[in-house]
């Protein structure tokens, strides 16, 4: 008989659990208690894995397309936590109702607490899904309860990495550096070259100037002698000499000069590109923050710790296909069953339960008779069976009457081709 305090007693909470469990409201309410309690527990932890899915999808988004820094600086971005918020509901979502669908879908094998392996056999399907969604889940959510540990030594790590590539980017710029220092040396000592050969001239000058002012100076009652003169057109062939060779050698000192700005520049240049690249390898080593790297090092640090996790939400996530299978049948289960039989029936469909003598034993099986298909099938047979019947008749009475034209007048039937009044093949 219905109680109708069943229906008042029944929060929206309680509704809602209902609907996450895939348990039918209308045949709730009309059940105990007991029933109630059992499909609002299971859509319970259906609902809180589903939560726990949000959380766990918004995170890893936010690992994978948020900023990247120093693992232990905290930086933060608007758009990538919107973006987040959206995914994260997007997959709780889509987790909730995968979850809702995999246990609405696993029935209660034999309605007894016991978990038999044809049972586990049936629900095998189911439990992989479950597995690989619980493992989804755990990953991002482990490593944000092991973040403090993690943060740390990924810092260690981004250093670590860092300094490798300022090693090898040192190992490069040192090379290039060699190769600029070798070609402006080489510039240097061409200028220096020339540079000596202009001293030559200049102190070759200096000397025959100075050995001029030392004859000037002994004949100074003389003036400027003969000697003086001479010495003077040597002094002039000199300077004449110097400027000839600063003449020729114009171009070519101007090139090197050129060269050797150019390679300074170069030099100076990679000074620039070396702090920059310093920069690139930080940054780059920042990197090394995403999902992967992080769900490696909780394996590296975290000892059993993220195995408890996993087995955890592994349990959450798969604990109500077991319980449905432990269920015992209770008054909503035999309301349901009668009402999909109900439906059955109104729809022309019957099943049967038959026990049937197997190699191993005997085999339950469900026999289903489809009334629609059934009358459709028998007054098709009838009809054939009628018109078999109708089609022997008419052949008997035209037998019959073949019988009584061969006795009354059997001539008729003759056949000698050679009378051209035989009519006999009209017979």
């Amino acid at each position: 008989m219905e109680n109708p305090s069943y229906a008042q007693s029944a929060s929206s909470v309680t509704k809602a659990l209902w609907w996450c469990a895939g348990a039918d409201e209308h045949f709730l309410l009309k059940s105990p208690m007991q029933d109630r309690v059992k499909y609002a527990g299971i859509g319970g932890i259906v609902f809180c894995t589903g939560l726990l899915a949000c959380f766990s999808g918004g995170f890893a988004f936010y690992t994978i397309f948020g900023p990247k820094n120093n693992a232990i600086n905290d930086t933060f971005s608007w758009g990538a936590l919107i973006g987040s918020i959206i995914f994260g509901i997007v997959w709780g979502l889509i987790i909730l109702n995968l979850d809702r669908f995999i246990v609405s879908s696993t029935g209660k094998g034999d309605g007894t607490d016991k978990v038999t392996w044809k049972e586990f056999g049936q629900a095998l399907p189911r439990i992989i899904i479950a597995l690989i969604l619980g493992f989804a889940i755990s990953a991002p959510l482990e490593i944000k309860i092991l973040e403090s540990e993690i943060d740390s030594e990924l810092s260690a790590y981004q250093k670590e990495y860092a300094e490798k590539l300022n090693g090898q980017t040192d190992i490069l710029f040192k090379q290039k550096v060699a190769k600029l220092e070798k070609d402006k040396k080489e510039y240097e000592d061409k200028l220096k070259g020339y540079e000596a050969e202009l001293k030559v001239y200049d102190d070759e000058i200096d000397g025959l100037v100075q050995r001029q002012q030392a004859e000037m100076q002994d004949k100074r009652a003389y003036g400027f002698g003969p000697v003086a003169k001479k010495m003077q057109q040597d002094i002039e062939t000199k300077r004449a000499e110097k400027d000839k060779f600063i003449q020729l050698k114009s171009a070519e000192v101007k090139a090197w000069r050129k060269q050797l700005n150019f390679t300074d520049g170069q030099i100076n240049q990679l000074s620039d590109d070396l702090r920059k690249a310093y920069k690139d390898n930080e940054k780059r080593s920042h990197g090394y923050d995403g999902l992967l790297k992080r769900i490696q090092i909780s394996h590296e640090i975290g000892g059993i710790i993220p195995w408890i996790i996993l087995g955890v939400f592994l349990c959450i996530e798969m604990g109500p296909i077991f319980f449905k299978m432990m269920l015992n049948k209770g008054p909503y289960d035999y309301m349901v069953e009668n009402y999909n039989k109900l439906q059955q029936v109104e729809a022309g469909v019957i099943s049967e339960s038959k026990l049937y003598e197997g190699a191993n034993g005997l085999l339950h099986m469900e026999k289903y008779t489809y009334l629609d298909y059934e009358a459709a099938k028998a007054e098709r047979e009838e009809k054939m069976q009628r018109q078999v019947n109708l089609n022997k008749q008419i052949i008997e009475e035209w037998e019959r009457n073949k019988m009584k034209e061969i006795k009354d007048d059997p001539t008729k039937f003759y056949n000698n081709p050679n009378d051209p009044t035989n009519n006999s093949g009209n017979a």
